[in-house]
């Protein structure tokens, strides 16, 4: 299997190891996993789990919102 060698500072690879250790799998493992879920291009199915969940009446629909003014209204702030 082809390797790789990565260069990280301490405090990551301690976060690294944390989570490692959490999950309960190597370092090399953990890294691989996230490598691959990071090139993977689909929506997680906790993601597509939320699609329609709002049910607010303050959302607005993305075809009624001034993206313009509310750039504005932030600039102001």
């Amino acid at each position: 299997m082809p390797q790789i060698s990565l260069y990280v500072d301490e405090q990551t690879l301690n976060e690294v190891s944390k989570s490692a250790k959490a999950e309960n799998i190597s370092i090399s493992n953990w890294v691989r996993l996230k490598i691959k879920k990071s090139l993977n291009n689909e929506w997680s199915e906790e993601f597509k789990s939320l699609i329609g969940s709002i049910a607010d009446e303050t959302f607005i629909e993305p075809s009624d919102v001034d993206f313009a003014k509310d750039i504005k209204r932030e600039t102001l702030k």
